[in-house]
């Protein structure tokens, strides 16, 4: 069980690194384990910067083009967007039987859990991190999303 925590930590440790360098993908090969983490493209073609690899002991990852905006964000239309930190299976209950956590009309604040992503068996609570009312739901129950995908848009108060 402390291998496999251990395991969890470095994953969440190379996700840092790639938030922190705008990395958009990392591919590391050590022995015969392999790990291919990418987060979603930004949605706006602009400058590459110079290509950045982020090392760990004994490990180097080669980066793509710097990723796209934070978890919630203004967009055109007035609305706001709630996105995905991270990539893994949309879920839109705490358990299949259960109501879900919000619904299209629904009023959110910062601290509302709208649902939750799984990511390596574990399950993560996102957080709305915006006040407003659920206007549209972008995914489906059980869809397996990328970082930076929206999942809803909201009509800040």
């Amino acid at each position: 069980m402390a291998e496999k925590d251990a395991d969890v930590q470095k994953i969440r440790d190379l996700i840092k690194i790639m938030k922190e360098n705008d990395l958009v993908k990392i591919d590391i090969q050590h022995g015969d384990d392999r790990i291919s983490l990418r987060r979603a493209e930004p949605p706006h073609p602009g400058p590459v910067g110079n290509p950045i690899i982020a090392s760990l002991p004994g490990l180097m990852a080669p980066v793509g083009a710097p990723d796209a905006a934070p978890a919630a964000t203004a967009v055109r239309d007035d609305l706001l967007e709630i996105k995905s930190p991270i990539v893994g299976t949309f879920y839109e209950a705490p358990s299949p039987d259960s109501d879900p956590y919000v619904e299209i009309g629904a009023h959110v604040d910062a601290q509302t859990v709208v649902c939750i992503v799984e990511a390596m068996k574990v399950m993560n609570e996102i957080k709305a991190e915006i006040s407003g009312t659920i206007v549209e739901k972008r995914v489906a129950n059980g869809q397996a999303v990328e970082y930076g995908q929206v999942l809803f848009k909201v009509k800040p108060e």
